[in-house]
């Protein structure tokens, strides 16, 4: 385990691990809008993009390239290469945007307000919405949400205090409760069977691996791994390490199994 430090106080909204060794964040704090390519064994700034308003989630729509929620309607597309990061498009996408994850060459993004979700193409049209008939109450605030991929996508909730699994049409396939669940956050798809999940409420700070195909949710990483309100991950493969951004500013590097 280590700590990555950044250059400046900053609060990190999302995370993307580009490479083995290159980490993509948005942050924000008083002077900053902005995202930044960072050395992910050293956590020193490699280059940063500022932006018009302040960024939000993130994903990666393919190795050399980012998609980041900005404002309340905006996707900013991000050209990415080891030392450089340069803007590109931007699309247009509904009102009130939180989460955004990329699935078969398409975005799939999550809003405050119904219809909730909707699947776009990259350049914003819309290809499928919600079915908000069949399935009224189901999200409140569905924050941040990941991809598999066999396309299934799934989103946290901090409201319901629930994990909701939809296919690649945003068709219901099922949902996730746990009492280890408390106010999930940062979600990210390991394996097709192993999501990992941030939560935290006042009495617990955890990371939770949450496995589909039985219906199971663990504790991976708990406070005694010094887990202190985290919400946002990030997973490079090849190495194995996850990075977990805490609310103070800090990403914690883990090697996991």
């Amino acid at each position: 385990m280590a700590d990555l430090r950044l250059d400046e106080k900053v609060y990190i909204e999302d995370m993307a691990a580009v490479t083995p060794n290159t980490l993509l964040i948005s942050v924000t704090n008083e002077r900053k809008k902005c995202v930044q390519l960072l050395d992910s064994r050293t956590g020193r700034l490699l280059c940063e993009v500022h932006l018009h308003d302040e960024p939000g989630r993130m994903c990666l729509t393919d190795r050399n390239t980012a998609a980041v929620c900005v404002g309340e309607d905006k996707i900013q597309i991000i050209q990415v290469t080891d030392k450089k990061l340069t803007l590109c498009g931007v699309v247009t996408v509904g009102k009130h945007v939180l989460g955004i994850t990329s699935s078969r060459n398409t975005l799939v993004v999550s809003y405050s307000k119904k219809p909730w979700l909707e699947k776009v193409s990259m350049d914003g049209k819309v290809l499928k919405q919600f079915d908000i008939r069949q399935n009224p109450e189901h999200f409140k605030c569905p924050d941040y949400i990941c991809s598999t991929l066999d396309g299934s996508v799934f989103i946290s909730d901090r409201d319901t205090k629930m994990i909701t699994q939809v296919d690649a049409s945003l068709n219901l396939l099922q949902t996730f409760t746990s009492p280890l669940l408390k106010y999930p956050r940062g979600i990210i798809a390991v394996m097709e069977d192993q999501i990992l999940v941030c939560s935290y409420s006042r009495e617990n700070h955890s990371i939770l691996l949450l496995q589909p195909s039985t219906n199971t949710m663990t504790t991976l990483l708990g406070e005694e791994d010094e887990i202190e309100r985290p919400h946002s991950l990030a997973y490079c493969p090849g190495e194995k390490k996850l990075f977990v951004a805490l609310a103070n500013g800090c990403i914690k590097v883990y090697q996991i199994a």
